[in-house]
């Protein structure tokens, strides 16, 4: 039995394999949009617009991924030093040394009680 998962697969699979199959022929063999009744002289129009609408996706695409990176670097406050770091660990391990385990517990069972 097929699951609703690959029903959709399947659907979208059939879907962008004609998709790219149009693509490729009116990119490549505009002389069937002829076989249509389209016009000679908008064979080239749609040669571009069959270029310019996957680029203008692309670039878009591209633009909002940058834009979005460009928002979370802004908008991400910026780490701590590692110099300040470095002086908490100290200081934890500073810890750990001066206190002394229970009788019976271990430093891992410890370190969940805190």
């Amino acid at each position: 039995m097929v699951s609703k998962d690959q029903t959709i697969g399947g659907i979208i699979f059939i879907v962008c394999l004609i998709v790219a199959i149009l693509y490729i022929v009116t990119l490549f063999y505009p002389q069937w949009l002829t076989s249509f009744g389209v016009e000679v002289s908008w064979v080239s129009d749609v040669q571009f617009w069959v270029v310019a609408i996957p680029v203008f996706i692309a670039f878009m695409a591209v633009m909002f991924i940058g834009a979005w990176i460009g928002w979370t670097m802004a908008t991400t406050p910026p780490p701590k030093p590692i110099e300040e770091i470095t002086s908490e660990m100290e200081e934890e391990k500073e810890e750990e040394k001066t206190e002394t385990p229970e009788e019976g517990e271990t430093k891992k069972e410890k370190k969940t009680k805190k």
